[in-house]
């Protein structure tokens, strides 16, 4: 359990930049990315949000687009449809296998500026350029580990 010291060493660093930068996980699948995240979230934060855009549904990715210029009421949907209460600098939102909709990185820059939330994205970003298209991808001040 080494490597999972280390990793989970390196996402407490990441802690300390207070929601300054989102935290990028990319490896290959099956590594367990999502598993030590989600660890992560459950020991240091009081509440988390896990979106997992490989099952997550066509309607939740439309909040994505729908509510693009209104993050507050964005918040609001995903905290009434996943049953979590997110508290302003005490909760994480988790991204996971983020390469399947990339209209969520592309608010990334704009949830980091909001500062409520701290933001952890996972995913094996090796296909993101098959998914992108016409998407702009903003990438905001990132943490990044490889596993």
């Amino acid at each position: 359990m080494i490597f999972e010291r280390k990793i989970y060493n390196r996402l407490l660093e990441w802690k300390k930049t207070n929601g300054k930068e989102a935290l990028l996980i990319e490896g290959a699948r099956r590594v367990g990315k999502s598993t030590i995240v989600q660890e992560f979230a459950r020991n240091e934060y009081e509440s988390f949000l896990l979106i997992d855009f490989a099952r997550t549904s066509e309607e939740i990715k439309k909040y994505f687009i729908k509510f693009n210029n209104d993050i507050d009421t964005l918040f609001m949907m995903l905290q009434n449809i996943y049953g979590v209460e997110l508290k302003e600098r005490k909760s994480l939102i988790i991204f996971d296998e983020v390469q399947r909709y990339p209209t969520a990185r592309e608010m990334i820059k704009y949830l980091v500026a909001d500062g409520r939330y701290d933001y952890i994205e996972t995913g094996s970003l090796i296909s993101i350029k098959d998914n992108v298209k016409d998407e702009v991808i903003c990438i905001p001040p990132y943490m990044t580990i490889c596993l």
